[in-house]
């Protein structure tokens, strides 16, 4: 049995939605943003750098979403979440999700997130100014060259869809409009009506 720690509309709904899709049994356990619970001693024991997600195995915990996808992926081949017979395209995947993490969700803490980066509120004024402009430029750069559709590696559904899925949805929160990214647009459209995103949202629904 595997346990994922998470939050409510954080990043660990793109891990969630991996374990549903995988087969694996799982649970999931929340943490509570808001009572500061990923601070506490208990959960730092757990991951120590206070974030979520973080995956409970039987050899350990994992941490960073790029990390547990492709450990979902390998430990359930059978679901054929990830190329595993191809290291290119392996490649290929972990580098598309690499760039989620590293920039286009770095774009979007700047605006949820400032006070990580600096200690004065001009400071915190400008980086929420210009990142709903970055954001904006990562998608426009994933619409145009990341992103060939239906799925991020083309027709075949990976872990790196789910991870897409979650920032698209992030989108309004910055007055962004999915439309403006057509490809982006139709993908969130189509993985949304995927039985297991709709299992991990009203699993997560449920625990909020």
């Amino acid at each position: 049995m595997y346990t994922l720690f998470f939050s409510p509309n954080a990043c660990s709904l793109a891990s969630h939605i991996a374990l549903a899709e995988s087969g694996l049994p799982y649970e999931i356990r929340r943490v509570k943003f808001a009572e500061n619970e990923q601070q506490s001693d208990a959960y730092l024991k757990i991951n120590p750098k206070g974030r979520v997600p973080a995956l409970l195995t039987d050899r350990g915990v994992l941490t960073e979403t790029v990390a547990i996808l492709a450990f979902i992926a390998q430990a359930a081949p059978d679901a054929k979440l990830a190329p595993l017979d191809d290291p290119f395209l392996f490649g290929r995947m972990q580098a598309f999700n690499a760039y989620i993490a590293s920039t286009v969700h770095v774009a979007y803490a700047h605006f949820r997130r400032s006070y990580r980066w600096a200690d004065n509120q001009a400071s915190f004024d400008d980086m929420m100014t210009k990142a709903p402009k970055n954001f904006h430029d990562c998608f426009r750069l994933i619409d145009k060259e990341f992103l060939e559709g239906p799925y991020v590696l083309g027709d075949t559904y990976s872990v790196a869809d789910p991870y897409l899925y979650l920032m698209t949805s992030w989108l309004p929160n910055l007055k962004l409009d999915r439309a403006d990214f057509p490809k982006v647009n139709a993908h969130f459209e189509r993985v949304k009506e995927r039985p297991a995103v709709r299992r991990a949202e009203a699993e997560q629904a449920a625990a909020a």
